[in-house]
């Protein structure tokens, strides 16, 4: 572990005593895969309930944590999460943008990638997860993606249409090992799975996987850096010829 990795943990051990102590939620930014996992490291010795995740929708990737709970401090409190709501101005000659195309625009105007959460994409609609104080910045700033002119609105609750996706899959696998299974996925090689684990790019439940022989537990969420997510809904059953018939639920 490097010194910065060090001193993330360390910031958030910190956040975690200063809201126990003065009886106060504290908030993160917005975390990345790689800092949940510090997170996670940071608060092993705390008793459980000291921080919960959220990213303002289920199954978000990027997330807010939140130190302190209601059972704590006897009164409850919101993320200060807000969805934006981006929409071409012209809908027939809008460009099939991407996200990068989206999260481009948005770091041109200045704004660190810890201020923004998950960019979910509908169609040539898409919504963004920021931290509240930057929603109104957000909206009177970011007028063009591209070359497509874009409006922008807070949303008062989570449209549905934002709402988690989930397509079921069936695979046939040698065994329920992670690496057998993501390299089904993603239709990777079993050295190209392998090479992911040990680049840390593989995550279960939002901590750094790196025994690639294990057996996946159902109902895990597994995110592959670069490849996608997907929920491992565990063994279906075993074929005549000794292989396993497993369920997956890829993110959409």
């Amino acid at each position: 572990m490097d010194t910065s990795e060090q001193n993330v943990i360390k910031r958030f051990a910190e956040l975690a005593i200063k809201s126990d102590r003065n009886s106060q939620y504290l908030f993160t930014d917005f975390l990345s895969l790689a800092e949940q996992d510090l997170l996670h490291r940071a608060m092993k010795d705390f008793p459980d309930g000291s921080y919960e995740l959220n990213g303002g929708m289920e199954g978000a990737e990027r997330v807010m944590a939140r130190f302190g709970s209601p059972e704590q401090f006897g009164y409850e409190t919101d993320y200060p999460i807000t969805c934006i709501k981006i929409r071409p101005l012209l809908e027939k000659f809008a460009e099939n943008l991407t996200h990068r195309d989206y999260l481009g625009a948005l770091m041109n105007l200045g704004i660190e990638r810890g201020l923004l959460g998950d960019i979910v994409i509908r169609e040539k609609t898409a919504f963004l997860f920021c931290e509240e104080h930057m929603a109104d910045y957000i909206t009177q700033s970011l007028e063009k993606i591209r070359h497509t002119n874009v409006k922008c609105e807070c949303t008062e609750e989570v449209p549905e249409e934002v709402q988690l996706r989930l397509k079921e899959e069936e695979l046939i696998v040698s065994a329920q090992r992670a690496d057998g299974i993501v390299a089904k996925v993603y239709s990777l090689s079993r050295s190209q799975s392998l090479a992911l684990f040990r680049g840390q790019k593989i995550f279960v439940n939002g901590r750094v996987f790196e025994n690639n022989s294990a057996e996946l537990k159902s109902g895990s969420v597994i995110s592959v850096r670069g490849y996608g997510k997907f929920r491992y809904d565990g063994l279906i059953q075993e074929t005549k010829k000794g292989r396993c018939r497993v369920k997956i639920a890829r993110y959409v």
